[in-house]
């Protein structure tokens, strides 16, 4: 999710972490081409050969040895991972980036670490990217610096490190948050025990019916958009049984949970997978390219109504004669799946209202501290009015996986959901932060309602491992990176196919007998030692203390 943000932050941030690294002497020798760390009055440089060298080699050798040695290995791999990095940008791309209302404000944060006389520092950050990413390679921490507009970078160590500090201050807090909270939250041991009852089928089992999947390219004409559906359907379909839509992360697939909907089909559901071209991966590469925005605002209304507006094209079909899906699909009891974006989608589909007089004050401020969820929303500031509603009643029941929701909805938005509601957090999810997009907003949302907690789950450890291949070598940084997916997080997906499918049954006569795989015993059942899972449907008081506690930081 936001790739364009992350790489934006990441190039900034990136400067900190040189700023970590140790020095010893004093020298006034500053080479041309040279990164320069200032203490006071103390200086130290690092020439952009030596930089250079240690990106192609893969090795720390000469001075860099003496500047990296208060560094652990991991802190090294980044240090090198980060000067062989490329951002896949050009030149028009992150011209229109770095000159929104956004990547100004976040420039301007990070030009206070930069040692200027001239006060130039963000036109000269400014700079540095744009022409740095006209270098043959694209642009990266070396072709930045040796496009920026001096003779040298230097960087002022405490007020680097204050900025430092401040990255992504969300996740820190949720990762303090979840040890405070632990002996509140935590009837049960990280490791799996006997349950006190027998669960009499295995809801994470695949069901006996074929999929069969049927794609779809639907139009709106009155919005202008072009919207691919996959769905997802068997002969065991009935329409006892909710037909369930799926809303993508932001600049990803349709394909995001395909083995969550496979496994729906399985048992007998019906599963519309549905792309939103304003905010999918096509659109980011068009943005990439320098054709459109990475997003516009509107996004943030189109996306529940693409939801709706397939829901009546789903219907058309359910009326067709003759069409394979005939009478199959129930249009008017849905539910609704969503993740990351998504998630938001979701909620805004079950009634949260969209509330904006709170966050067009606050993304006027300073944005390092936010997480890359917090700053996606900050997109919806340019949305002329201060609340929207989008519910559509046709939405019976939501689950939002790893939602966005700490700012688009306002202090009361969540309040106004209407239908039973999961929510799923990660405790390591660095895009969407657990504490304030999931735990904060779960407390305001009406009941009926659940929380599933992953311990040590990331942002995208619930998707589809084909669509997390990128993933692969990638640097863990403050902001992005450290990613648990593919077969590491099969048990997740394993849970979430399982407790999907028991939601689902809510919907239908057979409720009753899945009910139980809703509960904190099954969680506790269901955990592994790599993935201890935790299920509530209201958050205790005194741990609710420690959540206010954070938040009020």
């Amino acid at each position: 999710m936001i790739k364009n943000w992350t790489s934006l932050r990441t190039v900034a941030g990136f400067f900190s972490a040189i700023a970590l690294t140790q020095f010893g002497a004093n020298t006034s020798a500053i080479a041309a081409d040279t990164v320069v760390v200032r203490f006071g009055l103390f200086t130290e440089s690092i020439s952009l050969a030596e930089l250079q060298k240690a990106a192609k080699t893969g090795e720390l050798s000469g001075s860099l040895q003496s500047y990296t040695k208060g560094l652990s290995e991991e802190q090294r791999r980044f240090f090198l991972g980060a000067l062989g990095m490329n951002i896949p940008m050009n030149v028009v791309t992150l011209d229109k980036l770095i000159n929104t209302q956004i990547g100004t404000t976040i420039l301007s944060d990070f030009a206070t670490a930069l040692a200027r006389k001239d006060k130039a520092g963000v036109q000269a950050l400014r700079a540095g990217l744009v022409l740095g990413s006209n270098a043959p390679q694209g642009l990266s921490i070396l072709s930045f610096i040796a496009a920026y507009p001096s003779k040298r970078l230097e960087i002022d160590l405490p007020k680097a490190l204050a900025v430092a500090g401040n990255l992504n201050t969300a996740f820190w807090r949720t990762q303090q948050f979840m040890l405070a909270i632990a002996p509140q939250l935590d009837p049960i041991k990280t490791q799996p025990r006997t349950p006190q009852i027998a669960f009499p089928i295995d809801p994470s089992q695949p069901g006996s019916a074929q999929v069969k999947i049927l794609n779809l390219s639907l139009n709106d004409q009155k919005r202008d958009r072009k919207i691919p559906v996959d769905i997802y359907w068997s002969t065991a379909a009935t329409p006892d049984k909710p037909v369930i839509v799926f809303s993508h992360g932001f600049g990803s697939v349709r394909t995001d949970l395909r083995y969550l909907a496979e496994h729906l089909a399985s048992h007998g559901y019906v599963v519309a997978a549905l792309e939103h071209p304003g905010s999918n991966q096509a659109n980011t590469n068009l943005a990439l390219q320098g054709k459109t925005r990475i997003v516009k605002p509107q996004e943030f209304l189109y996306r529940p109504q693409d939801i709706s507006f397939v829901l009546d094209e789903l219907e058309k079909l359910n009326q067709t004669a003759n069409h394979p899906l005939q009478g199959k699909l129930a249009t008017t009891n849905a539910m609704v799946v969503g993740y990351s974006f998504g998630g938001g989608t979701a909620l805004a589909l079950a009634g949260a209202e969209l509330q904006l007089e709170h966050l067009k004050q606050r993304c006027k401020k300073n944005l390092t501290i936010l997480s890359l969820g917090e700053n996606m929303q900050c997109i919806a500031q340019e949305l002329p009015e201060n609340s929207y509603q989008l519910r559509d009643p046709r939405i019976k029941q939501a689950i939002a996986l790893n939602p966005t929701t700490s700012l688009i909805f306002g202090e009361t938005g969540l309040t106004k959901i209407q239908i039973p509601t999961i929510v799923l957090a990660g405790s390591a999810d660095k895009t969407t932060p657990a504490l304030t997009e999931q735990i904060v907003g779960f407390e305001k949302i009406p009941s009926p309602k659940w929380l599933v907690g992953i311990i040590g789950s990331t942002h995208l450890s619930v998707k589809d491992p084909s669509t997390t291949l990128d993933q692969i070598g990638q640097p863990n940084t403050p902001i992005s990176g450290g990613e648990v997916v593919g077969e590491k997080a099969a048990d997740v997906r394993k849970y979430v196919k399982a407790i999907t499918l028991a939601f689902a049954f809510q919907m239908t006569p057979e409720a009753k007998n899945y009910a139980i795989f809703l509960t904190p015993d099954y969680a506790q059942f269901a955990s592994t030692s790599a993935f201890p899972f935790r299920l509530i449907t209201q958050i205790p008081p005194d741990a609710m203390a420690v959540v206010k506690e954070f938040v009020d930081k």
